[in-house]
């Protein structure tokens, strides 16, 4: 089969099924598996399709798509999404900030769970429009592209009109001094508003940001309703944390 006819042939199954498998589209065209996969990269050049281990999938299926092998502290973000998720129940107005812990939180959020969810996360909202019960309300705005979240006065606006039971928060460094601090500056800003439109707030850190602070303060830690580490709470790291009140889970 010529090129243009192999190239037709793969977006159409992109298109009906999402994603393709390397080795089974070399059966179907009669072809060896390295043609497969100058195919796939010549595609993805064009932004047709993401190439990835094995095969492709669709170009939307990328704003949410995320190979589990290459997260860092992935078994520590399932623990602390394992304990998060037992803090949302029916009927909940919730806010999730970006972040692979909260994406693994997404993830994680039973099936028959009803709940308006809203985020300013790309890949998060993609996420959550897998779950049947979940109403999922992106907020727009000004997209950072390497973090694919949206930034920005629009945002803030938009958060300023929620009144959410609980949002999620992830975070880039915790201090028991600095409460928590973020990479940049815009973030910390939408990070402040989604703290101020919710009754709780949740931060859900890995215990390799804890005792770290970075440039921009979001808020101290009496302001939080709980902290969520992949830590016991009895862990020796987490006593100045217990000596100011802070709630672990």
């Amino acid at each position: 089969m010529v090129k243009d006819k192999r190239h037709n042939y793969i977006l159409n199954e992109i298109q009906q099924h999402k994603k393709v498998n390397s080795k089974r589209l070399a059966e179907e065209l009669n072809v060896s598996e390295d043609t497969v996969r100058r195919d796939l990269n010549e595609l993805d050049r064009k932004g047709l399709l993401l190439k990835i281990h094995g095969g492709a999938i669709s170009t939307v299926q990328r704003l949410y798509h995320y190979n589990e092998n290459v997260i860092f502290d992935l078994e520590k973000k399932i623990l602390i999404a394992n304990k998060a998720v037992s803090l949302i129940s029916d009927g909940m107005v919730i806010i999730i900030s970006g972040g692979t812990t909260n994406l693994v939180l997404s993830r994680m959020i039973p099936k028959n769970i009803r709940a308006t969810i809203y985020t300013y996360s790309l890949p998060i909202a993609m996420q959550l429009v897998e779950h049947p019960e979940v109403e999922t309300i992106f907020i727009g705005g000004k997209i950072e592209k390497k973090s694919m979240v949206t930034v920005g006065i629009d945002v803030i606006q938009d958060l300023s009109k929620i009144q959410a039971d609980i949002c999620f928060l992830g975070a880039s460094s915790v201090d028991v001094s600095h409460g928590i601090t973020e990479v940049g500056y815009e973030v910390s800003l939408v990070k402040k508003a989604m703290i101020a439109s919710s009754d709780k707030v949740v931060s859900l850190v890995t215990s390799s940001k804890l005792n770290d602070r970075q440039n921009y303060p979001v808020c101290a830690l009496n302001e939080i309703t709980a902290l969520v580490t992949d830590l016991e709470p009895t862990n020796t790291l987490l006593k100045e944390y217990i000596e100011s009140d802070v709630k672990l889970l």
